[in-house]
């Protein structure tokens, strides 16, 4: 029967990592603590905010995309029928001049999902979010990235 009396120190996770264990156990949270402050401001380091959208016009600080511009979307959902219609027919309600032979389909690995990504012409911020919020209350429609 070999030596089990060996003096060989058991090795320890760093005290950072949590104790080792089972599979399924549910892990303490430990506190973190914060061990230096921020440099206070000084005459050589004046604390200076950065300003979102410094610079630009009302019209262009609410949204980094340019109007009108193709914008591309996704739409997932079951793959069921007319789930492909009903996302044609949001989009040209937001879109008149939606062209239908540019919308590109994707099934899932096992086929229950289909994705569907229709690009439309954007012409302003209200006509993106409105059109997301369409899309996303539909009962055909799971996700709209």
């Amino acid at each position: 029967m070999p030596d089990t009396s060996s003096s060989k120190p058991t090795p320890r996770s760093p005290s950072w990592l949590p104790d080792p264990q089972p599979p399924g156990a549910i892990q303490p949270l430990k506190a973190l603590t914060v061990t230096q402050a921020p440099t206070p401001p000084t005459p050589s380091n004046p604390a200076t905010p950065t300003v979102i959208g410094e610079g630009l016009t009302p019209s262009r600080a609410e949204s980094l995309i340019e109007y009108p511009s193709q914008f591309p979307i996704k739409v997932m959902g079951l793959k069921v029928e007319g789930m492909v219609h009903a996302v044609t027919e949001i989009a040209k309600a937001f879109d008149p001049a939606f062209d239908a032979s540019t919308i590109e389909l994707r099934e899932s690995k096992g086929g229950k999902y289909l994705g569907v990504t229709v690009t439309i012409t954007a012409t302003s911020r209200e006509q993106l979010d409105e059109l997301y919020r369409t899309l996303s209350t539909h009962p055909m429609v799971k996700v709209v990235l």
